[in-house]
């Protein structure tokens, strides 16, 4: 692993740097940066994901509009803050740090702030609630002086609030109710900021009828930040698919066309100079600050011909730059797995396809020769493309059927393996040319929760607090001995339990960042474990035991399953799980016996019980493990063991 060899100085920017129409304007910030690639394999990592505005308040100076009493306005967190708290991340075991997008946003829409980074106006500008850009950069620089990673939220599909459909055209923008209630002139309410999806675009009318398509009219407002959004071409309606607000999600042209519901314009991403517009823009921020990835916002919003390009020219761009093993992963907010997966293979995929998925029907595509030399069309630098796409996703369908239905709900296990076994089928097989090096469907993001979904405790929250603690706990053990890298939410360590947003996205520095918490020692503790095992890391994965039981039965609520392979340098460690909520259950049937694949004789010992407990693979190759409710226990060969602290 590299190591940045120059440090962030500050100097004037030149009149010609000033000029150069592919730089970014960041005042007397030097750039560029010498890049490097900090990370060997990302499989070996740990998530943490921060919203910035919520982490921590380290420069009191960029408080304007903060507003303490309500979530739903700025609270004051920036980039410093998060550098005054490296320290408590590291304790805590956190190896790459997602933050929030940087780029200057919406201040303000319906009494609603721009906190979270969604809502882009200037896509070249920081966000100055946050900080500056050598700001940025010192909390990349200090995260790399501790061997952590910086990835840094994106959004390609959308801008914020920017401008309103005239559809009366007096112009001025209107919420306004039409008709005059009777069968012949129904009531309808209408607003020029969010009107509802319309295929043929959103349409204008007067007294006599409609009038064609209705005007987009840029809103300038500096003081809640409704300007035109820069950088160009996005100051012009020809780059935004002005059909309105999407209310079907599964109807493939709402989905890629529709604007995001709350009034966020939605980008024409098969536009070439929209594409290049944003390839050139998060590029630059990646050059300017040295980051080590892009978490992808709407992912399934946008045509698979626009992920081809932006990450193909992306990876290119970075690595003549000497930037490798830059990860890019995106939030495809859905439960079908394989419309997940549909973003990481390499399979020419187009709208048609995308239907499918969606279970309706369209056209076909057009030939994958025709599709690519289309989009091809689009390429500046001569680079020819093919099907590399994204080098993974959020494990959504894993949230909703194994953390939601299993850890929370208590049912049956089985659907964990199915889903697993799916995964092998829907998603890439195969790394991306100048990616991550490793294929998308042994690098799935596992989560619990996130700012888009109530807390994992929220759900609990009529349970005993032991009770819903023992349930969390497991459901984090999943998370990190599961095939594929944990993502933790910020604040599950100090056990937050917000609804929905704003409610899950709670102010960090109320807890104290209390390092003695039950939950945080034990995230602590998993993340010493597993960096010490390669299997619990890099480990293919081998379910030994599913169960339908969720009643009385002996093995109700199990789930035990392998790490092992030579991606994991011949290591092994059995994971067995109760998910039952009521009773100790246990890998044994009066029918059936749990099978590994460590040989007989095999002493194995459990890496989290206080007791080290021992247990012996039998002359036939089973293994009986009996787990109390709400548990797991974690086995590795006696060899491997390390006691450690």
């Amino acid at each position: 692993m590299t190591r940045r060899t120059n440090r962030l100085s500050i100097v004037s920017l030149s009149a010609a740097l000033l000029l150069a129409p592919a730089c970014m304007d960041f005042g007397d910030v030097e750039q560029p940066l010498v890049l490097d690639t900090h990370v060997d394999d990302w499989r070996n990592e740990i998530i943490y994901q921060v919203l910035v505005d919520r982490f921590g308040n380290g420069d009191v100076s960029n408080d304007f509009g903060v507003k303490y009493d309500d979530l739903a306005r700025y609270q004051g967190g920036d980039w410093r803050g998060l550098r005054d708290n490296l320290d408590y991340l590291d304790q805590l075991g956190v190896t790459t740090l997602w933050i929030s997008p940087v780029i200057r946003n919406v201040d303000t829409d319906a009494n609603v702030d721009g906190y979270h980074g969604y809502w882009a106006q200037d896509l070249r500008a920081a966000n100055p609630h946050f900080g500056d850009l050598a700001e940025l950069r010192a909390l990349v620089d200090d995260a790399h002086d501790r061997d952590m990673k910086i990835v840094v939220d994106i959004v390609t599909n959308h801008v914020g609030q920017a401008f309103y459909y005239d559809m009366n055209l007096n112009g001025v923008p209107d919420i306004n109710i039409q008709g005059s209630g009777t069968p012949q002139s129904p009531t309808k309410h209408f607003t020029e900021y969010d009107p509802d999806f319309d295929p043929r675009g959103v349409q204008a009318f007067t007294s006599l009828g409609e009038a064609g398509p209705a005007p987009a009219v840029f809103q300038y407002d500096p003081a809640t930040g409704h300007l035109p959004p820069s950088p160009a071409p996005l100051g012009d309606p020809a780059a935004y698919n002005r059909k309105g607000r999407t209310f079907n999600f599964d109807d493939p042209d709402q989905l890629l066309h529709g604007d995001f519901p709350g009034g966020l314009k939605d980008l024409d991403t098969t536009r070439c100079d929209v594409k290049q517009t944003l390839v050139d823009v998060f590029v630059e921020w990646a050059e300017q600050t040295d980051i080590d990835g892009f978490r992808i916002d709407t992912v399934k919003h946008v045509e698979y011909s626009f992920w081809r390009f932006f990450t193909q020219q992306v990876r290119t761009r970075l690595a003549e730059r000497g930037k490798h093993n830059f990860l890019m992963f995106g939030e495809v907010f859905d439960g079908r797995d394989a419309l997940l997966g549909s973003f990481t293979r390499h399979d020419i995929y187009g709208t048609a396809d995308l239907a499918q998925f969606l279970g309706q029907t369209v056209a076909p595509d057009p030939s994958d020769e025709d599709q690519l030399a289309e989009e091809s069309a689009c390429v500046q630098n001569g680079q020819a493309l093919t099907g590399d796409q994204l080098d993974s996703v959020f494990y959504f369908s894993q949230h909703f059927t194994a953390i939601r239905e299993v850890f929370s709900q208590g049912q049956s296990t089985d659907r964990i393996e199915r889903l697993w076994a799916d995964r092998l089928v829907h998603w890439g097989d195969t790394p991306n040319e100048n990616g991550i090096d490793v294929a998308p469907r042994d690098l799935p993001i596992n989560f619990i929760d996130n700012h888009d979904v109530p807390r994992f405790l929220y759900e609990l929250r009529d349970r005993p607090r032991d009770e819903a603690r023992a349930l969390l706990h497991n459901a984090i053990l999943f998370t990190f001995t599961a095939q594929g890298v944990p993502c933790l939410y910020y604040g599950t360590e100090q056990e937050f339990a917000g609804g929905n947003d704003p409610a899950n996205r709670e102010r960090m520095w109320d807890s104290g960042y209390d390092v003695t918490h039950p939950t945080f020692a034990f995230v602590q503790r998993l993340a010493r474990v597993r960096s010490r095992y390669a299997s619990l890391r890099r480990g293919a994965v081998n379910v030994v035991w599913s169960t339908s039981a969720t009643g009385d039965e002996s093995d109700a609520g199990i789930l035990a399953f392998e790490r092992l392979g030579a991606d994991a340098g011949g290591s092994y460690a059995i994971v067995v799980l109760n998910t039952n909520q009521l009773h100790t259950s246990t890998t044994r049937t009066a029918d059936r016996a749990m099978t590994v694949t460590a040989p007989p004789g095999t002493e194995l010992i459990d890496v989290l019980g206080p007791d080290a407990q021992s247990y012996v693979v039998a002359d036939d190759g089973t293994l009986d493990v009996t787990v109390e409710p709400m548990q797991g226990v974690v086995l590795v060969p006696a060899a491997e063991y390390d006691a450690g602290p």
